[in-house]
């Protein structure tokens, strides 16, 4: 693509488009900062785009024109600068160039959901993935490892798209370069998770000696329907904390805890929740109600596929599985009600002294 931001900015009718706050007439002012020689105006211009232009992973009509104006400016010098961020608890080692990768990843991911209220934003970012994946590629193999990672994420949620499978064949040759070259986890992990995405075959490194890497293969698409790739997820979850622990940052193709990920993988590709007992009860000593939506709700709805009767009988998975939440009590907070609406879908008391009298009387 054009490396030239220029004509972005000057091409632009910008008083006709809009971001999160109304009128997007201060976007290219915004924009023009991400190019400032200081390196805290950079930082603060980056942070109002994503408040105004991806708030929530919302598009806007400003959101397509903005992301072909931050693919044009990767390869700007003032990009190899170091992110100054406001914030004081993040990587202040962090190269610009890796957030605005970053930047790129969220609006790429943002184009695989559709928003009733704004399609024309959609359709417009839709339209911007070939010009912005073709100014992402070259980061891929980037000599800085921060830049290569985020690269890849980016690219990873861009050739999710029909009409960019064409060129997954090619980032995949590269990544495999990468790869061989790297003994370092989380790069040869977040390596095989994109290679997993793009259809290629992980079942190889089901066999790595190391475990986090074993649960990145499995992660795969491709080994939905592999026993061993689910063997391999189900060993993972068998000790929730070390595996969340494997990657302190979660790898870009993921948010969250890597548990979540996991989780969700097992929970698709098996039928019973018998079939995920063990898996449930070790989330279930250190899960919370903040995590519900991510680990012990979805488990709650794969144990009760139809709400609880009272006085029906639980089975011994069920209740075992209970009487795990029940004497973990983060997961009965009075100030968090995220857990209520898993709760009633499964048919089940709201309280842990309900649900631990549901356990003393059920048959």
């Amino acid at each position: 693509m054009n490396h030239d931001p220029r004509p972005i900015i000057e091409g632009t009718d910008w008083s006709s488009l809009e971001h999160a706050q109304g009128p997007a007439e201060d976007t290219p002012v915004h924009l023009s900062r991400l190019l400032d020689e200081d390196a805290g105006v950079r930082s603060e211009a980056l942070e109002r785009l994503e408040e105004t232009l991806l708030p929530g992973g919302a598009l806007f009509g400003a959101t397509a024109p903005a992301a072909l104006f931050v693919a044009a400016i990767l390869a700007d010098p003032r990009a190899l600068g170091r992110w100054k961020s406001p914030h004081p608890w993040y990587d202040l080692r962090h190269p610009f160039r890796a957030r605005l990768l970053e930047w790129l990843d969220d609006m790429a991911e943002s184009t695989h959901r559709s928003d009733p209220d704004r399609p024309g934003a959609t359709a417009a970012c839709r339209a911007a993935r070939p010009a912005v994946h073709d100014a992402v590629s070259p980061y891929i193999d980037d000599p800085d490892p921060v830049v290569r990672e985020a690269a890849l994420g980016a690219a990873c949620a861009l050739l999710k798209a029909p009409d960019l499978a064409g060129r997954r064949q090619a980032a995949a040759a590269r990544v495999r370069q990468v790869l061989a070259a790297c003994d370092d986890r989380r790069e040869r992990a977040v390596a095989i998770i994109a290679l997993g995405q793009w259809g290629h075959d992980t079942t190889p490194q089901l066999a790595d000696p190391d475990p986090a890497v074993r649960a990145c293969a499995a992660l795969s698409p491709g080994l939905a329907g592999n026993p061993q790739a689910t063997g391999v997820l189900m060993d993972a979850l068998q000790d929730p904390p070390a595996a969340d622990a494997w990657f302190t940052v979660p790898p870009p193709q993921f948010d969250g805890w890597f548990r979540f990920a996991l989780l969700a993988a097992l929970l698709e590709r098996t039928a019973t929740f018998e079939d995920v007992l063990p898996a449930a009860l070790a989330v279930a000593r250190i899960t919370s109600d903040f995590t519900v939506d991510r680990d012990w709700g979805p488990l709650l709805a794969k144990a009760f596929p139809r709400p609880y009767v009272p006085g029906d009988p639980l089975t011994a998975a069920q209740r075992a599985f209970l009487s795990a939440l029940a004497r973990n009590f983060g997961c009965f907070r009075d100030d968090i009600p995220d857990r209520l609406p898993w709760l009633d879908a499964a048919g089940l008391p709201a309280t842990r002294p309900a649900v631990q009298a549901l356990l003393d009387s059920a048959p």
